[in-house]
């Protein structure tokens, strides 16, 4: 396992994910959010976790389709 495990602060966190540090500390009390390990009073991320939180909220778009000439675009202005 040649992966260096990377943990963050919370402090990172609301930096890398711009959410309040104040909204990740109550996702924590309220048991949801980002996964996070407690090491006395300290709090730590795993930095892949937070990337997997953030892209579990991606959102995909479909980009315009192309048409050829002579063609009408299936899509509608709305």
């Amino acid at each position: 396992m040649n992966e260096k495990i990377l943990y963050v602060t919370e402090k990172e966190v609301s930096r890398m994910t711009s959410r309040a540090l104040s909204t990740l500390r109550n996702d924590r009390f309220l048991n949801r959010g980002i996964p996070y390990y407690k090491i006395g009073r300290s709090v730590r991320y795993l930095k892949a976790d937070v990337i997997d939180f953030m892209e579990a909220g991606k959102i995909m778009t479909l980009s315009k389709q192309e048409t050829k000439p002579g063609q009408e675009s299936t899509m509608k202005n709305g």
